[in-house]
């Protein structure tokens, strides 16, 4: 059966609300007080600025005094109240404030403080909804750093239910919510525990043995320590490039993965085009080493792969899987960053690279450090995978549980 085209009604409605009619559709400032004015600022308060939150989270707690506090900082929270991001609304950085202590919180003008008239947990779930971040960005100023003003802001539609729907959705998008941060804190914990380990398994700053070993190696004496060039190839030029290629750029790779695979033509190559990949190389991120968006090359398929030049590409003399590892300790990269240019963007060349000193055990101790830490990354990927399906599913249920009045039901 054909619903009403125009019909301001979701796709999935809970059933005791089937027959409740449409909802309504207002304009934001009727659903909410829109940045309250603090008369003043207490004397010290924790300061949210634009790199305090990520993903719904508050990432950093600092306390500091009025008298230091800068000009930005004039959003007096109160409990319950949602503070929405304003300079690139899509990464949807936004914050609901529910404090567990007795601090004053004050968020930074790059936010906009709302307190809802009704519910504010819906509220906060409708904007992260993709209609509305969407409906933002039309009102947006600017490219790099796109921002919405407060009036601009103001003036979008909400759709709004009665009062009991809107709790009904947002107990249940909350429980998912719930659901997601639980997976999150074991992710959070299995990067933590990989971590502690790596810095036990590999040797210390001006030690030549690790502080834990595996049984059958405690008595195989010291690491030897050589400059990477001895280790690996690095960057193996390619003499030709293939007709076509999947080139993988300084976007392509988060946390050991290929994120878009998009292939192209040899003569649409950019001039970055040239480390082309074999099974087993490794490309090491030479811009912003510390972001360890390094990346082992296991093709799955029978692509062509060129890695920019914005990598480097080593291939190991023994064990490939031991220095993937290795280039993650910290101590490594400590050693890259020393040897960096640049202050934004700082990047090591490839002579200077070459040069920085690597711990190498013997070839059997190599493979069975590189055997313990694949095994967690195992877990840690498949752990990755069970947050990607969760914040899937939650996407599509919000598609499903808010309008979409330019849809057609039937």
């Amino acid at each position: 059966m054909r619903a009403e085209e125009t019909a301001l009604v979701p796709r999935l409605r809970f059933p005791e609300f089937r027959d409740a009619g449409e909802w309504e559709e207002k304009e934001l400032f009727h659903v909410c007080e829109i940045n309250s004015c603090a008369k003043f600022l207490p004397r010290n308060f924790v300061y949210i600025d634009l790199e305090s939150v990520a993903e719904g989270r508050l990432l950093k707690k600092k306390i500091i005094p009025r008298e230091n506090a800068p000009s930005r900082a004039q959003r007096l929270l109160k409990a319950g109240d949602l503070i929405f991001q304003m300079v690139r609304p899509y990464q949807k950085n936004n914050y609901f404030f529910m404090p567990c202590d007795n601090l004053n919180y004050v968020a930074s003008t790059g936010y906009a403080q709302l307190r809802a008239y009704e519910s504010n947990r819906y509220l906060f779930q409708y904007m992260h909804h993709d209609k509305f971040v969407s409906s933002v960005l039309e009102k947006c100023s600017g490219s790099n750093y796109p921002a919405v003003n407060s009036s601009d802001l103001s003036s979008i539609l909400v759709q709004i239910p009665s009062l009991p729907e809107q709790q009904k959705i947002a107990d249940c998008l909350s429980s998912l919510d719930d659901l997601i941060t639980a997976q999150m804190d074991k992710l959070a914990a299995l990067k933590t525990h990989k971590k502690g380990l790596m810095q036990q398994l590999f040797p210390c700053e001006g030690e030549v043995v690790p502080r834990l070993r595996f049984p059958e190696f405690r008595d195989a004496g010291e690491w030897e320590e050589k400059e990477l060039f001895h280790v690996c190839e690095i960057n193996s030029c390619a003499k030709f490039l293939p007709r076509n290629f999947v080139y993988i750029d300084l976007e392509s790779v988060a946390e050991g993965r290929l994120l878009k695979k998009k292939i192209i033509p040899r003569e649409n190559a950019p001039s970055r085009a040239q480390r082309l990949l074999k099974a087993g190389d490794l490309i090491f991120q030479m811009v912003r080493p510390y972001q360890k968006n390094n990346y082992f090359f296991m093709p799955c398929d029978n692509l062509n792969y060129v890695a920019s030049t914005g990598y480097a590409q080593l291939r190991a003399y023994e064990s490939n899987r031991y220095l993937f590892q290795y280039m993650h300790h910290d101590k490594f990269v400590s050693s890259v960053l020393e040897k960096c240019s640049g202050s934004n963007y700082p990047a090591v060349n490839s002579s200077d690279l070459s040069s920085i000193l690597v711990q190498i055990p013997s070839l059997p101790e190599q493979q069975k450090i590189a055997d313990c830490l694949s095994s967690l990354d195992d877990l840690i990927t498949a752990q990755m995978d069970k947050l990607a399906a969760l914040k899937t599913h939650k996407k599509g249920l919000m598609q499903q549980l808010f309008p979409c009045p330019e849809a057609v039901d039937v």
